[in-house]
């Protein structure tokens, strides 16, 4: 199935989107990771779009979306363009596929809408104190508001921005280094130099704080709303540890959990494994409704 590429005016953004499958089928919303962007997905999406409608955006900031002059480099900010975003295109119901900066997205999503939500697919997106590995822990702490002068916190942003630190994410926890694709950086870095997209991926490291001090609100709702989930985690994660991907069975004990021997980014490596778990965990989406 060909995968589309459009744009859509979400409040003077202008939204990159990938899409392909039928409209008239159950939709899965793939909400991309830092510092990445819908281009993350180009191997999952043409495996679920047999059966399944795909859609991914690229966020303000990423990838091929343009922001809207003067958007706040904040997470609130972004929740607010993908909810444009989805009504724009119409979507009523849909599973949520999260990953990195898609999970505070999708669950910042999810509570303005519990009622959209048919299932979340987690694959490396953290919503628990215990996942934040030791290094981000630090750098959530040196990058939050009042901790640091700007000038104080620039050689930390410069670091995860530069090439080197895009490419730590891509490939430290991987199985094979040697066999990853280039590109998926390449693209990342040539994206963070055009237009306003480094100022607001600084200010969303800057604004990462603000996720975790909703956790609680985040875990007390999937406690009430036993959303079904699928957590499929890249273990060899060094931003988000193992820990993160076992908590979410604390508030959702039916949740399927799979580790995988990858890490952040674990499409890379892992897209035909994950298709085939995220198909199942979508067929039996199906047949509980039918």
């Amino acid at each position: 199935m060909p995968t589309s590429y459009r744009t859509v005016d979400v409040n003077g953004a202008s939204i990159f989107y990938r899409e392909a499958g039928d409209a008239a089928l159950p939709t899965i919303l793939l909400l991309h990771g830092f510092p990445s962007s819908s281009h993350m997905y180009r191997d999952l999406i043409p495996l679920l779009a047999e059966r399944y409608h795909a859609v991914a955006p690229d966020y303000p900031g990423s990838g091929y979306s343009e922001a809207a002059a003067g958007m706040p480099a904040t997470f609130d900010a972004l929740a607010d363009v993908v909810a444009g975003f989805v009504e724009a295109i119409g979507l009523r119901r849909y599973a949520l596929y999260l990953q990195d900066f898609g999970g505070p997205v999708g669950m910042r999503l999810a509570l303005r809408h519990p009622e959209r939500v048919s299932g979340l697919v987690v694959q490396n997106a953290n919503a628990y104190e215990e996942g934040l590995s030791d290094i981000l822990r630090h750098n959530i702490a040196q990058l939050k508001p009042g901790a640091r002068t700007d000038a104080d916190a620039q050689p930390l942003l410069d670091m995860i921005l530069n090439p080197d630190g895009v490419r730590f994410m891509y490939e430290t926890g991987a199985r094979d280094p040697q066999h990853l694709n280039p590109d998926a950086w390449a693209h990342d870095l040539a994206r963070l130099d055009v237009g306003d997209n480094r100022r607001i991926q600084e200010g969303l490291l800057r604004d990462y704080h603000s996720n975790v001090a909703l956790y609680p609100a985040w875990q007390a709702w999937l406690r009430a709303a036993q959303v079904p989930a699928l957590v499929a985690w890249g273990r060899g994660d060094p931003l988000f540890v193992e820990a993160g991907a076992r908590a979410w069975q604390r508030d959702l004990p039916r949740a399927e959990l799979h580790l995988l021997d990858t890490g952040h980014f674990a499409l890379e490596e892992d897209a035909p494994r994950i298709a085939q778990l995220v198909l199942h965990f979508l067929d039996r989406l199906e047949r509980e409704v039918a």
